[in-house]
């Protein structure tokens, strides 16, 4: 079959390109989301680095309790705003967290967006996703919207993976930093019974590093913004659906494997979320499996043209698994 496609394949530079330049609205639309998303990681950030009393809201009345809530988040949001203003450090935290991240999260979409843009698919500019304060850590990530057909078996791979290997790039030195930087004023992990466990590679680089990872050790920006910018990145890397992950699974494996190595790791996935709450007291792998249950609900679109991947692009399908088994860890988080 791989004859016949080679045979009647045209070449890529036959094929029509799509992209478009994007319009000033968009430029604003884009721009205000990403500054926005700025705001509200810095103040993730400032959350990580200072653990600030407040005083919660009287309960005198039965209104009181109905109001109780929001109230409270209101004053805690108000609290560690002023504690910021009079402790200038926080904030410069909150902003390196905010950058780190944001540095992970911008290279994993540009790498998308200028793919697309290379094979001539009209996408666009990434989203970016603010979050409420105390929020996730201030942004529900970001994405870029395929507009028009990926054209290549070749092209469907380069534009999935081409993000998360990006991010996983700018990740490397983010991680160096915070594991080396470990132990310096920061938050206090165990301080609220919240344990973020280590994923593959910062283990290995504190081997190299002759780095001491304690679970009770003080973290900073860096690491955190690192670690999260690897969860995602993990996540990101599933096999599963329109996921990057599925995307250079389809291309590789074509619709049919890509079917059955997507509902294999949704029922891993449901499995190891049970043995995760059940372990590790984390209801975090829940969200996930919820996640990939949708992703495989989303039909995986065919390219017009499944000519063969070549060498190349399988080396790096196996380096992709590398990156994959360095990011991931199925116990992310443990509570106590």
């Amino acid at each position: 079959m791989d004859e016949t496609i080679r045979e009647v394949a045209p070449l890529f530079d036959d094929l029509p390109r799509q992209s478009t330049t994007p319009s000033a609205r968009e430029w604003r639309l884009h721009g205000g989301l990403f500054i926005l998303t700025v705001l509200s990681t810095i103040f993730a950030g400032m959350s990580l680095v200072a653990d600030v009393p407040y005083s919660e809201p009287a309960l005198r009345t039965p209104i009181d309790y109905v109001l109780y809530l929001p109230l409270s988040y209101i004053y805690s949001v108000g609290a560690l705003l002023k504690f910021a203003l009079l402790n200038p450090d926080v904030i410069v935290n909150g902003a390196t967290f905010s950058a780190s991240l944001l540095a992970i999260l911008f290279s994993h979409e540009m790498g998308h967006y200028l793919a697309s843009r290379y094979y001539g698919v009209d996408a666009t500019l990434p989203y970016f996703l603010p979050a409420p304060p105390y929020f996730v850590a201030g942004t529900f990530g970001a994405f870029i919207k395929i507009k028009s057909q990926i054209p290549t078996r070749r092209a469907l791979f380069d534009i999935g993976l081409a993000g998360p290997l990006a991010g996983f790039v700018v990740a490397i030195p983010i991680s160096v930093i915070g594991l080396a930087t470990i132990g310096t004023p920061a938050v206090q992990a165990s301080g609220s019974g919240i344990y973020f466990n280590d994923p593959l590679l910062f283990r290995l680089l504190a081997r190299l590093m002759g780095v001491r990872l304690e679970i009770n050790s003080p973290i900073n920006p860096y690491y955190m913004a690192a670690w999260i910018g690897l969860l995602v990145t993990s996540l990101n890397l599933m096999p599963v659906g329109q996921l990057d992950g599925g995307h250079g699974t389809f291309a590789v494996f074509g619709e049919r494997a890509h079917k059955i190595i997507g509902r294999t790791a949704f029922i891993s996935m449901a499995l190891l979320a049970v043995l995760g709450f059940w372990w590790h007291g984390s209801p975090s792998g829940f969200l996930y499996t919820v996640l990939l249950g949708i992703m495989l609900k989303v039909k995986h679109p065919q390219p017009p043209m499944m000519e063969p991947l070549g060498t190349k692009r399988v080396v790096i399908g196996i380096l992709t698994l590398i990156v994959f088994a360095l990011c991931f860890w199925p116990f992310p988080i443990t509570i106590k």
